[in-house]
């Protein structure tokens, strides 16, 4: 039979210390407080039932609070003592002063290593953050200064405004970078929390339940979709969630994961932009269209005028076309249906109904309110009627690099050049393992096109000799993409070098030809205008631009989805010949009638004389105002909303 040995006192002692001192530094402050206390009270309560025998020398017997006083100050200030009289006295108060040396000196040594250990905790960004209706960024990447930036443009008005971060990655690192690459506007304050958004304990932290909107950012990798996904989960499916729907913003880079996307997120609100297709998209569109880039940039951002909805009553009953010249300061572009449908120019015999809501451009959503004009000033001599469309010649098309997007760029300009066109793709597949199956790719997912033939050749993209001896001037147009597989800023150069000797070559030649160019880093962009280029794609930054706006409103997402959606409406750059009269004043109410009689939602232009200059958009001028007269050269652009 085992007898169990009941512990000592020593044991106890022991086992009770170890728990007090691992009570952490409110604990030991309390301790330290009560032994303080406790030696005070004896020192005084002797003082005061002894008598004249401790009493200092000279003096009655001190009263009980008299004593205790003493007692204090001895303990506070070991000099204190130094003019005490009497034996007996002197040893009680050397007793209390040693006591109070030692418990003064373990009280400093705890609040310091307690006010250490705080900073510290606060250095990890682990503490609480007790906010609501934050905007949440889950995860870190260089599209987060781009989002930060906008959201603080957008809420520059706002006195409360806050942006939440979590990511794993250390507080202060995140605090420095954000301080040296985004400009602070407003009051808006960023929060920065360490922490995996994937792990709900740290979710936790940022406090996702009491936001308004939460951003998700993918990390770098091969498979960052599903860390998207993952982190998705870890919300929606949170045991502590809210009953209301989360409002999540995201991006998705494979087409598969976005059924799993919206599969996790019936209950919420999840919007997810597909990033290749997007990109690629855009990036065939603006190598045909000098300027288009700079288009959707201005649509995504929240600079100058941005896309607001309306509800108006009085157009309730009239035609889509009609609402089209109710507005004078703000530019209408389709329409949102009840069912949160929207439609990018459609059919001008559309009847708007009273929950229609119209959408377009103007500076604010308390400006977009109709004119009340009876009439408007149309000059219908200005008018070109529409007349026949001329055939479209072949097309050459030169890419120089290579990345995930290529293919899917291939197969888009597919759907917009004339039958005959012809593909040129040049890469180095030295520079990387991503671009050594360059080649296999193009067979394997180009093999069904229709309008145009794809041509492969290796070679240094970078290389002057190079892009002469395939004649780079006589292709129509240039797209220079960032090669996969490369660091950013290395990538970024070798798309500079390239840049440079593009132009130089175009400069000399008397047919100048398109190019466009894809920046990994947006800071690269402000190098790369020397080369003057016609366009830059910088695919990250075009994706944070979007995810910024749909965390503020998100019935954009409608909008969007229809914008870029190959199928239906596009945004085009069309020849103001085919419109209106060139080299006489005209007001924009003409355009926009011009447009109409085409089935087309003008909603600015592009002057050419301009298309060099940043400061000006690179001509590029979206809602202008109706009334405003401007004479147009034959080499201006109209942008309009078309089919085609």
């Amino acid at each position: 039979m085992c007898v169990t040995k009941k512990p000592t006192f020593k044991q106890r002692f022991q086992y009770f210390f170890d728990n007090f001192m691992s009570g952490g530094t409110i604990a030991l402050i309390g301790g330290l407080g009560v032994v303080s206390l406790l030696l005070i009270l004896a020192a005084g309560l002797i003082l005061a039932i002894g008598g004249r025998l401790f009493a200092p020398e000279g003096s009655d017997s001190p009263h009980f609070i008299e004593a205790v006083w003493w007692s204090l100050m001895r303990t506070l200030d070991a000099g204190t003592m130094g003019g005490d009289a009497g034996w007996g006295f002197r040893l009680i108060m050397l007793g209390v002063t040693l006591g109070g040396i030692f418990i003064v000196s373990t009280l400093i040594g705890v609040l310091t290593t307690g006010v250490e250990g705080k900073l510290e905790e606060l250095r990890k960004g682990r503490s609480q953050v007790l906010e609501s209706g934050h905007t949440l960024i889950l995860g870190w990447s260089p599209q987060v200064f781009t989002i930060l930036s906008e959201l603080m443009q957008a809420n520059e008005n706002q006195k409360n405004a806050r942006i939440v971060i979590l990511a794993d990655k250390d507080k202060v690192a995140m605090e420095e970078e954000i301080r040296a690459r985004v400009e602070t506007a407003g009051s808006t304050r960023v929060i920065c929390r360490s922490g995996s958004p994937m792990d709900p304990t740290d979710l936790e932290i940022v406090s996702p339940h009491e936001a308004k909107s939460i951003i998700i950012l993918p990390p770098e990798g091969d498979n960052p979709d599903t860390a998207v996904i993952k982190t998705v989960l870890a919300i929606t499916n949170n045991p502590n969630r809210r009953e209301q729907p989360y409002h999540i913003v995201t991006q998705i880079r494979e087409q598969k994961n976005m059924d799993v996307v919206e599969m996790i997120g019936k209950r919420d609100k999840v919007q997810a932009a597909l990033v290749g297709n997007l990109v690629a998209r855009v990036t065939a569109q603006t190598s045909r269209q000098s300027g288009l880039s700079v288009i959707y940039t201005e649509l995504l951002n929240f600079g100058g005028d941005e896309i607001y909805f309306t509800r108006e009553p009085s157009l309730a009953g009239k035609t889509y076309g009609e609402a089209l010249m109710a507005y004078e300061t703000s530019t209408v572009m389709g329409i949102k249906k009840g069912n949160n449908i929207a439609s990018l120019n459609p059919p001008m015999d559309t009847v708007i109904e009273a929950e229609d809501e119209l959408f377009g451009l103007t500076a604010d959503d308390d400006t977009f309110v109709v004119s009340g004009f009876a009439s408007v000033p149309v000059d219908e001599s200005a008018i070109h009627p529409a007349g026949k469309v001329s055939t479209p010649k072949p097309e050459k098309c030169l890419i120089l690099g290579w990345n995930r997007n290529a293919a899917v760029i291939i197969r888009e300009l597919d759907n917009y050049v004339p039958a005959g066109s012809q593909v040129l793709v040049v890469a180095n597949t030295a520079v990387s393992s991503e671009t050594a199956g360059a080649e296999k790719i193009i067979r394997r997912e180009c093999s069904k096109l229709t309008n145009q033939k794809v041509i492969f050749q290796e070679g240094d993209t970078a290389s002057r000799e190079l892009l002469e001896s395939i004649k780079a001037a006589d292709f129509d147009h240039v797209i220079v993409l960032s090669y996969a597989g490369l660091e950013v800023q290395e990538a970024d150069a070798r798309t500079l070098v390239t840049l440079l000797h593009l132009r130089d070559i175009a400069e000399r030649d008397e047919t100048p030809f398109s190019i466009v160019s894809e920046m990994l880093d947006l800071r690269n962009r402000e190098l790369a205008e020397v080369t003057r280029v016609d366009d830059f794609i910088v695919s990250d930054h075009l994706i944070s631009l979007m995810m910024a706006q749909l965390s503020e409103n998100a019935n954009l997402y409608a909008v969007f989805t229809d914008i870029f959606d190959p199928e239906g409406s596009e945004i085009y750059l069309k020849p103001v010949g085919d419109y209106v009269e060139a080299g006489r004043p005209v007001n924009f109410y003409t355009v926009v009638e011009a447009a109409r009689r085409r089935g087309e939602t003008a909603i600015g232009y592009r002057l050419v004389a301009e298309a060099g200059e940043a400061a000006k958009s690179y001509g590029v001028h979206t809602n202008p105002k109706k009334f405003e007269m401007i004479t147009f050269s034959e080499a201006d652009k109209i942008i309009v909303a078309a089919n085609e």
